[in-house]
């Protein structure tokens, strides 16, 4: 076994953590994250919950995560709606109208900048702000493209296109904000992850100094990192596979790999380049003939790191496809 240098949690002062997929699944905790949190927190970690779902109040989601066990306060959590509200307040004039396409999440925002919410095209909104809701209605969603098709600015919360959920992978923002966008030949301006506003207001709100971005996507937490230049940490709890990850391109790549977030707290087992290949804790990847073998036992996490460094290093700039890591992925048992 190789030499450890820590544990995980030891480098960084704050943590800016997704929670959709990383500390809960719909109504219910991921397996061990409310007492990886409640230790991390313990040892003098700063934890900031950070959500490109902009549905619910910061309030809301606190409250939530204290009935899972994991105290929190309203100013934990820092939400995609307030990443947009401060991007329209820094663009349209003081107490503006502001077409709300989405929940009470993106009205409190705004109403925090001084901005005015509406519901319909009629008050000739300066911006139209868009973010998922249980209960978007057609009728709502009429009124945002009427209005940016009137010349309304529009941001949507976040571009995620699916969202995890106890039931599986549901419609996310991102999907949705394709009608309005589709019917005004509009894009919107994006301020969730992996935008920088998200991230520029957790650094507002947090004063970190060595964050860690920790999340279960590449193309949201992941990328959010890399263009942030911050370190990051994937969990397994959510929406990437360990295919996702061997097959992920260089600005998708995580710093670090956890199985879940008791990952914090576990030993930090290097990875090596020797010249058989490279090697973590018990396994061995090896990338030869434009195929990654991968042997060995024990952790599979450490095998996946394993099997990243050497697939990474052999395509450089590029991406493996599946079919060079097939092999790898089924001693992994995936």
């Amino acid at each position: 076994m190789s030499e450890t240098t820590g544990v995980l949690v030891d480098a960084y002062d704050t943590l800016l953590l997704d929670l959709d997929g990383v500390v809960y699944l719909g109504k219910h905790a991921v397996p061990q994250a409310p007492e990886a949190l409640v230790k991390a927190r313990d040892l003098g970690v700063r934890l900031a919950f950070v959500t490109n779902n902009a549905s619910r109040t910061p309030g809301a989601i606190a409250q939530h995560l204290s009935h899972l066990g994991i105290p929190a306060a309203p100013q934990d959590v820092v939400t995609s709606a307030q990443a947009a509200a401060r991007l329209v307040a820094e663009h349209v004039p003081a107490g503006s109208a502001v077409l709300v396409v989405g929940g009470m999440g993106l009205r409190m925002a705004l109403r925090e900048h001084g901005l005015r919410p509406v519901t319909t095209a009629l008050d000739a909104p300066a911006a139209v702000v868009q973010g998922i809701a249980d209960n978007l209605s057609y009728g709502l969603l009429c009124e945002g493209a009427l209005a940016v098709r009137q010349g309304a600015w529009f941001v949507a919360a976040n571009g995620d296109t699916t969202m995890p959920t106890g039931r599986g992978e549901q419609p996310g923002n991102g999907s949705m904000s394709r009608v309005i966008a589709t019917a005004a030949d509009v894009e919107p301006v994006v301020a969730g992850k992996p935008e920088p506003p998200l991230h520029r207001e957790s650094m507002i709100r947090t004063r970190a100094e060595r964050p860690l971005i920790v999340g279960d996507r590449l193309d949201t937490d992941i990328e959010g990192a890399t263009r942030a230049g911050v370190d990051s940490l994937l969990v397994l709890t959510g929406v990437a596979t360990p295919l996702d990850v061997l097959t992920a391109a260089p600005h998708h790549r995580p710093t670090h790999i956890a199985a879940d977030l008791s990952g914090l707290h576990a030993p930090v087992v290097p990875v090596v380049r020797g010249s058989g290949g490279w090697t973590c804790g018990g396994w061995t990847a090896v990338w030869q003939d434009g195929e990654l073998t991968l042997t060995g036992e024990g952790d599979p996490v450490e095998g996946l790191r394993a099997a990243s460094a050497a697939t990474w290093e052999a395509v450089g700039d590029g991406q493996a496809d599946e079919g060079a890591v097939k092999a790898a992925l089924a001693a992994l048992g995936r």
